[in-house]
């Protein structure tokens, strides 16, 4: 009889809310970010320790790559071989890693962007650091092994990495709504930094600076905002500017050269492809015609891209066109989150270091515990060795007449001697005393007859003298804890002093990049903007050729210098200001560039409400209207402030702005809500405010009710608008006064 199926009836909202949260704290915690304590992502530290099982040590031959990624995929990692070996690659790459944790051999690309080589042809192995200090101790239990993906291996939690590597190679990362990046640092100034902490628990943001003045990129460069690296590093968030190093040569003829020598971080791999293709930009849109030439001069030994400049060219001004056009000074988003406790947690520079000492306290605790154990063990089979030679011939006696191991056991260990045949009396009485410990008993058992030699006893003796030294300095550092710092600072000054190397990286506090542009001819043009918001300026010839199709097409037609600035209003009462020469000009077709790249206005978060150029609103008044019937007029000269982006109006919680336009007072104002009530007032009436007041109320409103939408009326102009299929003549509405209820259609 075949047996009924079992259908359990479930909530799908529930079980996906459950499915969605069971993914993506399984991204989080064992993919995407890194754990605090070891600065390794799962795939690192499986990989890591894959190597160190393989024994692909630094002083032993390299083994392919393929290899390693095949052995750590079976074993430990069930994502795929190419993240694996896409993890291998970066932990060899020295221009991303501040401290290169593998040894590469072959093609592990280039900082140019150039991929690394199939892993059938790349070789590698550990780093010598790698095995010293992220490796050494995992024979003395320092951390927890827990079951690999198919409990058939065992790999350790964390690795007992002795130095602060989250710092010293920095992490990137993206999860599930949240990401890390944190910079590297200098592998000198982050030991000194922890061993500061150690002596000063309490030690506060900025005087740990003393010690990690800032991030140290392998690829150098300059860090442009020093004073503002304090609250990146108190909160573990925010921006970092760097910039590229450029210098200044002499080349022929009395012509100068700029030479980049130092890239931005953020500039490694494509982008350097990206800043060149940038810099052909600044000359075919003619932003300058001061370079001839540029040529790519980079190779293995560093970043070489040099600019041919012609004869009298500005070097200073061009420069900074560079640092203002270009990639060559960017921005390194700083959010430095790491699993802490099994939880991501955002964290300054003194919590994570302090993560990182509780970590080392407990790595030394469980390792001199497991060194004590094992010494105490060679204490007692040496006291057991010592002992059985002052009585070995009473212990041999015991040995010969026994008919068996178990019964010369027993004697040794409970002085049972029933089953022995003793030469005398008096040796059966002496074996009855005997009390030797199990271990005791089986290394006497053990112990071959060349250890009663003279040299052999004398060597045993010392042996357990050096036993007894180690046993008390296990238990002093163990009884104590600023003697267990002692020993971990000093391994880490052992460190420092074998593998730091000098700052790569300036940081100091650089002005702001001017740029000095040339005059530019004036001209008319004319602004377009589609329902997409990408927009573009023509010239106003091309645009009478094609005026009904761009008018047609286009949300937004205006007309204005190419010296201007737009404006653009938006329902969160912002205004974004966008210069005019930022827009491309070209031809009718051409696609033109989305807002959001050139401006501030972000479509993710507001919308358009109203388009004008600076000029023509300077001259007039501009009317605001909110969703809860607030009115105000606003003189247009307000608005013209050299901020990108200011508040063009104040809003109530929960308001927003639905209605702007240029004005004149003849003009009437018709307000519609959207339980269809109506309102007609004259312009007249709105009181004129500055832009940071939120104005009067032009409708009295219902509860639940809100303005949908305002009509701008001019004398003598018809307009209507339908409502539940009937036309309502706005112009024939009664003019009533302002802050009444209006009429329901």
């Amino acid at each position: 009889m075949r047996q009924e199926e079992q259908i359990i009836r479930t909530e799908y909202s529930e079980l996906m809310q459950k499915s969605f949260i069971d993914y993506a704290m399984s991204v989080i915690v064992a993919r995407a970010l890194p754990d605090v304590r070891d600065g390794l992502k799962p795939v690192q530290r499986r990989t890591l320790y894959d190597m160190y099982e393989l024994g692909i040590r630094y002083d032993k031959p390299y083994r392919k790559s393929a290899r390693i990624v095949g052995d750590t995929m079976g074993k430990y990692h069930p994502h795929g071989d190419s993240s694996i070996y896409g993890a291998l690659v970066v932990l060899a790459q020295d221009f991303k890693m501040g401290m290169p944790l593998v040894d590469g051999h072959g093609n592990f690309g280039s900082i140019e962007g150039d991929g690394a080589a199939a892993m059938r042809y790349t070789e590698a192995r550990l780093q010598k650091i790698t095995q010293e200090a992220y490796l050494s101790d995992l024979d003395k239990d320092v951390v927890d092994f827990v079951p690999n993906f198919d409990e058939t291996e065992k790999e350790p939690e964390v690795l007992p990495v002795k130095v602060p590597n989250l710092l010293i190679n920095g992490s990137e990362g993206i999860a599930v709504g949240m990401t890390t990046n944190i910079p590297p640092h200098n592998f000198g100034e982050v030991i000194d930094g922890v061993i500061a902490y150690m002596k000063n628990p309490d030690i506060n943001t900025e005087q740990m600076m003393q010690y990690i003045p800032g991030p140290d990129f392998p690829t150098g460069g300059i860090v442009a905002n020093k004073d503002e690296l304090l609250a990146v590093y108190s909160t573990g968030t925010g921006k970092i500017k760097i910039r590229g190093k450029v210098e200044v040569e002499q080349g022929k003829g009395g012509r100068e050269r700029l030479v980049i020598t130092e890239i931005p971080y953020p500039m490694i791999g494509a982008n350097i492809g990206k800043f060149l293709n940038d810099v052909y930009s600044l000359v075919e849109t003619k932003k300058t015609n001061d370079i001839v030439d540029i040529t790519n001069q980079s190779s293995k030994e560093g970043i070489r891209i040099v600019l041919e400049l012609r004869k009298g060219a500005d070097a200073e001004n061009l420069k900074n066109l560079l640092y203002k056009k270009t990639k060559l000074e960017d921005t390194f988003g700083v959010n430095m989150l790491a699993v802490a406790e099994g939880r991501p947690e955002t964290m300054g520079i003194v919590p994570m270091i302090r993560h990182h000492v509780n970590f080392q306290y407990e790595l030394a605790t469980r390792k001199y515990q497991t060194l004590l154990a094992k010494e105490l063990d060679k204490k007692e089979i040496q006291e057991g060795l010592i002992k059985a030679t002052d009585v070995i011939d009473l212990i041999i006696e015991i040995l010969r007449g026994s008919k068996n191991v178990k019964d010369a056991r027993a004697c040794l260990t409970e002085g049972i001697t029933d089953n022995i045949a003793f030469k005398s009396a008096q040796s059966k009485k002496d074996a009855a005393k005997l009390r030797f410990t199990e271990r005791q008993t089986t290394a006497i058992l053990e112990m071959r007859l060349q250890k009663l030699i003279g040299l052999e006893l004398e060597a045993l003796m010392k042996e357990h003298e050096q036993t007894l030294k180690n046993i008390a300095r296990y238990e002093d550092i163990l009884g104590s804890r600023s003697v267990m710092a002692k020993v971990i600072i000093k391994e880490l000054e052992g460190y420092k002093k074998e593998y730091s190397h000098p700052r790569k990286t300036v940081i100091d506090n650089l002005e702001e990049a001017v740029v000095e542009e040339k005059k530019i001819e004036e001209m008319d043009v004319v602004f377009l903007m589609d329902r997409f918001g990408y927009a573009k300026t023509i010239d106003t010839a091309t645009y009478e050729r094609n005026k009904e199709a761009a008018d047609t097409e286009n949300r937004y037609v205006l007309t204005c210098k190419n010296t201007d600035k737009i404006c653009i209003f938006t329902n969160t009462g912002q205004l974004h200001l966008l210069k005019v020469l930022d827009l491309p000009f070209g031809k009718f077709r051409d696609k033109g560039t989305p807002i959001d790249n050139i401006s501030n206005y972000d479509s993710s978060t507001e919308n358009f409400i109203y388009i004008m150029n600076l000029a023509a609103i300077s001259n007039t008044k501009v009317i605001f209207g909110t969703k809860n019937a607030m009115l105000k007029v606003v003189d247009g000269v307000e608005f013209d402030v050299s901020k990108r982006t200011t508040a063009a109006t104040k809003l109530n919680d929960g308001d927003e702005v639905i209605f702007v336009k240029a004005f004149s007072m003849e003009e009437t104002l018709v307000m519609q809500s959207e339980k269809d009530f109506f309102l007609r007032i004259d312009a007249s009436t709105i009181p004129e405010k500055k832009k940071g007041a939120v104005g009067v109320r032009g409708m009295k409103l219902g509860a639940g009710d809100a303005l949908t939408a305002i009509y701008l009326l001019s004398a003598g102009e018809e307009q209507s608008v339908e409502v539940k299929g009937k036309e309502v003549a706005l112009h024939r509405l009664h003019v009533a006064n302002r802050d009444t209820k209006g009429t329901k259609k």
